[in-house]
């Protein structure tokens, strides 16, 4: 009996099958196909442009078997190749898509080389196929990630890369902005996050073509926005597997919801593992490029000559100003530049405020940035301006001092912080802000009312001059280890419902301590301070001082304050005295004269002398502690035990002399980002207007725990019956209309008519 439906020669999907079970039987069958497809291919070359549905076959079944025959078949890829590179463009696009999908089923199995595939990929990336070019996008990221997914290979990696640099410069720019989508996806999936990855795109911020340099300018911007965007749509497409439990027992048991149920387990699983899993640091793509200072002069030179979109213009002045305030570098055109700009009603002023203070560093001579200073203060501090306006330019102002405090004077400084008595929030906030910096960078800027009350970190605090490296040769604060007296006590108020934060209480016997004295001269600075409580009370901690906290470093400033006060009142008597002593200079002699003047210089030499003992003092005790500190970073090994106790020495030095509570410092003590966050310029301190979804959302959590809004039932049995009227309410409409027709008001004639027949009904019952 012959089977009529094995037809191996016409039906090539069951002989492909029966090939990859046994090819060794059917090679006969294999080498005629093969002789088929010789043929048909040169059939092909005559007419490229036109779809062959014969080849389009036989290719898709060559690739499939090619492994079973790899030596009949060695030329095979090479000629595929040859199709593509000559008629690439002629080809149409379903023909050229099987070409190349047969060619990734061959480097699938390894009889292709990636290099020769991935280079001639790029080379298809200038057709005008969109299906094809996003589908070799993706196998290209894919193959370069397989390749590297055991071990960095970096043949292939320096020759693909060598081969994109060209391909950036090329002059089809859909191949060129492909290109460039591929290296900066490669390099988002921490495959190609080497320096030359990022040295490649940073040539392609100069291309010609607009779109690859938007796309190179966005990648040195990096994308954390798309990836926080990212996390949450996965965190909110997680199936809830307390829904999915809950469903599995009461529903009917099947396998399809056992499935489920175990694939929502493993996601939990792996989402928990995730959670635990510490956050990888990677560097920003600014710190690997090679030449900043170069790159940096090349993109403004390009600003300046180009005459781009508004919106291209602030990609590159945010890349110029991450690469000045991460580098350090001198740049000194590009503040005039922006100078320009800065006005309120400039469109994305608050990104051009934000770029001025990225580029801002301490190198920054404050010759160059003053001038910017001037402006931001003149064009937006002013109460010709709105709130918030003014409240900006503060924030700005507060950022650039934070990055290069020298460049702030005491005049300007002063007439800043008289804003934190003004009658808008925001503005006061702000301008309070500004001061707070300020009281721990250069309190000697600030008006004495302003400067709040002294604490041993101000007074140990040096003011900084211009392009002066501030290092260390030991752990500062290590002279405590010496102290055998000193007990730090850290706890941790776990249990405190009203305030659940940690809080260090530091407890210390004073070496030299007369509290006579101290408590009078605590006395006469409450005096001197008196006339500015308001304003300390909202910006410092609490003001109940401790007379047992470190009294020395505290004397040493208010008596370095009284000196100022009395020189100040010494020489305006001095002043006085000679005025007088001029206008009677000829009532008086000079006897007199000599007598008062030499009386006056005595004093003068005398608060001097007073001042240099003073300062010799306090000079003398800085150098004891470095001299300790320095002993004990040289000669002991510090153990956690002793970074402790020096971490709770200098937090001690930020106490602001309260009994309960550290003050805590402000961020710009911390260790500030290397970029500036537009939030902390238009953080303006009102109730901002809540959109629709956050009004529902406060309306909702108003209604938790309240008793229903409407009708309340008053009976006292609710299971009883209810009355008629009751019940009326809630019947519908249609039930009760033919009754309230008859409640219209009826006329006097009527009215009389009812009665009368009313009266003669009851007579005839009678």
């Amino acid at each position: 009996m012959v089977r009529h439906n094995n037809q191996l020669p016409e039906n090539l999907p069951q002989l492909q099958n029966l090939i990859k079970r046994d090819p060794e039987s059917y090679k006969e069958e294999f080498l005629q196909q093969h002789q088929h497809y010789k043929s048909v291919l040169e059939i092909f070359r005559l007419t490229p442009n036109k779809f062959n549905k014969s080849l389009d076959e036989i290719v898709t079944f060559l690739s499939q078997v090619a492994h079973c025959y790899p030596n009949a078949l060695e030329s095979f890829p090479q000629e595929i190749i040859d199709v593509l590179q000559t008629y690439n463009t002629v080809l149409e696009n379903d023909m050229r898509l099987t070409f190349c999908k047969a060619l990734i089923q061959l480097r699938n199995k390894s009889l292709l080389e990636p290099t020769a595939l991935l280079s001639l990929f790029f080379e298809l990336l200038r057709c005008q196929d969109k299906n094809l070019r996003k589908f070799l996008e993706t196998h290209i990221i894919n193959d370069i990630k397989n390749v590297n997914s055991k071990q960095k290979n970096a043949k292939i990696n320096t020759t693909l890369q060598n081969f994109m640099f060209s391909m950036l410069k090329d002059s089809n720019v859909r191949a060129a902005k492909m290109s460039a989508d591929i290296m900066i996806e490669l390099y988002n999936k921490n495959i190609w996050n080497d320096a030359k990855t990022v040295n490649v795109l940073a040539t392609g911020c100069f291309a010609k073509a607009t779109k690859v340099m938007v796309a190179c300018l966005k990648f040195f911007l990096g994308t954390d926005a798309e990836e926080e965007g990212k996390e949450d749509s996965d965190s909110d497409s997680e199936p809830n597997i307390k829904e999915i439990m809950m469903a599995n027992k009461v529903n009917k048991k099947t396998k399809k919801r056992e499935k489920q149920l175990a694939k929502a387990k493993q996601t939990l699983a792996k989402s928990k593992k995730k959670a635990k899993k510490p956050p990888g640091f990677n560097f920003s793509a600014l710190h690997l490029i090679h030449d900043p200072q170069g790159f940096a002069e090349k993109l403004f030179k390009q600003l300046e000559k180009n005459n781009d979109r508004f919106e291209i213009k602030l990609l590159t002045l945010d890349v110029i100003s991450r690469l000045i305030g991460l580098h350090n570098l001198f740049l000194l055109n590009f503040y005039p530049y922006l100078q320009r700009f800065l006005q309120p009603h400039q469109r994305e002023v608050t990104k051009l405020l934000q770029f001025i203070a990225q580029a801002s560093h301490e190198l920054v001579p404050p010759d160059v940035l003053e001038p910017v200073l001037k402006t931001l203060a003149n064009n937006f501090v002013t109460e010709r301006n709105s709130a918030d306006v003014m409240a900006i330019g503060l924030n700005a102002i507060r950022e650039v001092c934070t990055r290069c405090p020298l460049v702030m004077n005491a005049d300007l400084l002063q007439d800043l912080a008289r804003y934190k008595h003004y009658k808008e929030r925001s503005v006061m906030m702000a301008a309070r802000s500004l001061i707070t910096l300020f009281r721990v960078s250069m309190p000697e800027l600030l008006h004495k009312k302003d400067r709040g009350r002294p604490t041993e970190a101000i007074v140990t605090l040096q003011t900084p001059k211009y392009g002066q490296v501030s290092a260390t040769d030991f752990v500062p604060g290590a002279e405590v280890l010496l102290n055998n007296d000193t007990q730090e006590v850290i706890d941790i108020n776990v249990d405190n419902d009203e305030d659940d934060d940690q809080w260090i209480d530091v407890n210390s016997g004073d070496e030299d301590g007369n509290n006579d004295e101290e408590e009078e001269e605590e006395e006469d600075y409450d005096e001197d301070d008196s006339g500015d409580s308001d304003d300390s009370e909202n910006i410092d901690d609490d003001k109940d001082g401790s007379d047992n906290e470190n009294e020395e470093n505290r004397n040493d400033v208010i008596e370095s304050n009284k000196c100022e006060e009395t020189e100040i009142k010494t020489g305006d008597k001095i002043e006085s005295e000679l005025s007088k002593t001029n206008t009677k200079a000829d009532d008086t002699t000079n006897e007199n004269l000599n007598k008062k003047l030499s009386k006056i210089e005595k004093k003068r030499l005398k608060l001097k002398k007073q001042e240099e003992a003073k300062q010799k003092k306090k000079e003398a005790k800085t150098s004891e502690k470095r001299e300790k500190a320095t002993l004990v970073s040289n000669e002991r090994l510090l153990t956690d035990e002793d970074f402790m106790k020096i971490d709770a020495e200098l937090a001690k030095q930020q106490v602001t002399y309260t009994k309960r509570s550290l003050k805590r410092p402000h961020p710009s003590d911390a260790e500030r980002g290397d970029f500036v966050k537009l939030t902390d310029i238009e953080n303006i301190y009102k109730k901002r207007k809540h959109d629709k979804q956050a009004r529902i959302e406060s309306v909702k959590k108003g209604q938790e725990g309240r008793e229903r809004f409407g009708y309340k039932d008053g009976r006292q049995n609710p299971l009883c019956s209810k009355t008629n009227r009751e019940k009326r309410k809630t019947k519908a409409f249609q039930m009760l209309k033919h009754k309230i027709k008859g409640k219209v008001k009826r006329s006097f004639k009527e009215k009389q008519r009812a009665l009368r027949n009313h009266l003669l009904k009851q007579k005839r019952m009678k």
